[in-house]
């Protein structure tokens, strides 16, 4: 089977999509599929063997200037592609500061417009590519921002469509108006060219139904697979050092970073706790810098002074070491969140989870049983969760290792590639 994945680069972090994107193309190429994963905008990057293509289409220099320029829109091919040099793009994505919505909304719309998109051109040169060279069976997009391509591929090439549901909600929701209104119209309207879409879970799929105003039937659920070759256990915590307290994920406010240094300082007045420690990873964006320094202040002023640490970016070597180290992880995001493989990568080296109870992250810990699951938005209670394994280290344990099997048993990527093959399949037939 020829499968031509169409994944989102990231503008040179880490990112969870691309990350996934990655892993299924390379397991699905394990399973002797013919995958062709191709980037856009940026290539991509990711903390295995890269298995994408050298070529990037719609390159962020000529989808910004098309944007911009009606001469850019009409300059001829032989000219882009000067512009969409790989080398370029990553020197000039590793300048770029955070993706704002609020800025993007006249560039989303006429991306989702598709054809009639000012971004046309590039259009053109994909779908011309894959019809000479490519030749696929089936195509997916890696998220639901590319739906604009979807109705010339299902119409000119007639071969099916699937699209991931990666999260694309948390971007959409910010574009101003009338931005965000010509946004899920178009998004509703290109939705109908799809064929099938994937969620990584009940919950993201229940939601983007309504999102999209599509079947709920059309919508299969395939939980994100890790590949496990590198993952084992945590070091044992033999009393004698402080235990260290986790937190993996984008540096940005909707993470909730904050609230985690505060639920610690919480947990710091409470007499009978054990010394403990908080270690930090993850992408940090220029214009994330200030939010970090906020929460750098905090702890330096208060009583967790001395106690707080900060890895930057990590590759997944340094990642797993880091999993390993900790004896509790927690994301405590503010908003519910589409994927949690950050999750699923600490319950895979038997990390116990706490967790706000809302979006992916329930699912994920009612599945596993992975960790404790708090209050949204409630600091106190999340104190009071991490205070009960930071007493009790037994049940701790068994709570870490309990995730892990069921992390080992059906969250790795063969799984995911076997699924996600058995979808393909059924669409062809």
């Amino acid at each position: 089977m020829k499968i031509a994945s169409i994944a989102a680069g990231a503008a040179g972090m880490y990112c969870g999509s691309c990350l996934h994107d990655n892993t299924l193309a390379a397991a699905l190429l394990d399973l002797g599929e013919d995958v062709v994963l191709i980037p856009t905008y940026t290539p991509m990057r990711t903390d295995e063997p890269d298995v994408s293509h050298s070529r990037v289409f719609f390159g962020g220099i000529n989808v910004f200037l098309q944007q911009k320029s009606f001469l850019f829109r009409h300059t001829p091919w032989w000219f882009d592609r000067l512009l969409d040099r790989p080398v370029l793009l990553k020197s000039l994505s590793g300048r770029a500061g955070s993706v704002d919505p609020t800025r993007l909304g006249d560039l989303t719309v006429s991306m989702l417009r598709g054809e009639d998109g000012n971004q046309r051109k590039e259009l053109e040169k994909l779908a011309n590519w894959l019809f000479r060279e490519v030749q696929p069976d089936v195509i997916h997009l890696s998220n639901a921002v590319l739906l604009g391509m979807a109705p010339i591929f299902s119409g000119n090439l007639a071969v099916p469509v699937v699209c991931t549901l990666a999260g694309e909600d948390s971007f959409l929701e910010r574009l101003t108006q009338p931005y965000y209104d010509q946004a899920r119209g178009l998004l509703c309207e290109r939705a109908q060219k799809v064929d099938a879409f994937i969620a990584f879970n009940s919950y993201y799929a229940d939601r983007m139904s309504v999102y999209l105003s599509v079947d709920r039937a059309k919508i299969d659920v395939i939980p994100h697979g890790l590949r496990l070759e590198g993952h084992g256990s945590r070091r044992s915590n033999p009393g004698s050092r402080p235990q260290v307290i986790g937190f993996l994920a984008r540096i940005c406010e909707d993470k909730g970073l904050y609230q985690l240094v505060e639920a610690c300082e919480l947990l710091d007045q409470m007499s009978d706790l054990p010394p403990f420690e908080i270690s930090v990873a993850g992408y940090l964006g220029k214009t994330e810098q200030a939010y970090l320094e906020q929460v750098q202040n905090r702890v330096a002023g208060g009583t967790l002074a001395g106690r707080f640490t900060y890895l930057g970016e990590l590759s997944r070597r340094e990642k797993i070491a880091m999993l390993q180290s900790l004896d509790i992880f927690c994301v405590p995001a503010l908003f519910p969140e589409a994927k949690g493989l950050s999750i699923l990568e600490a319950m895979a080296n038997a990390v116990p989870v706490v967790l706000p109870n809302f979006g992916s992250f329930s699912e994920l810990v009612q599945d596993t049983g992975g960790g404790l699951l708090c209050k949204p938005h409630n600091t106190a209670d999340l104190a009071g969760k991490l205070a009960e394994l930071l007493t009790d280290t037994g049940r701790a344990d068994r709570i870490g290792e309990a995730g892990q099997r069921v992390i080992y048993d059906r969250y790795h990527a063969e799984r995911m590639a076997q699924k996600t093959r058995d979808l393909y399949r059924r669409l062809m037939n």
